[in-house]
């Protein structure tokens, strides 16, 4: 059996919009909710920052299959 290195990917089971926060609480073994916590904490102040970080990771985390 080979070992298959982590790869980043959007959860097709753990999601609440597009399944960012649950694959990146997959990828590093933390409860999304953390995640989602952190993107509502940055898009407090202003909203730019934390929905242009969700953004950026949408389009750069591919889903998962």
């Amino acid at each position: 059996m080979t070992d298959q290195p982590k790869a980043l990917r959007r959860s097709s089971s753990d999601r609440i919009l597009f399944g960012v926060c649950g694959g990146l609480g997959e990828y590093f073994e933390v409860d999304p909710v953390w995640f989602r916590l952190l993107f509502v904490l940055f898009g407090l102040p202003g909203g730019v920052p934390g929905i242009l970080l969700y953004l950026i990771c949408l389009i750069v985390i591919p889903e998962a299959e």
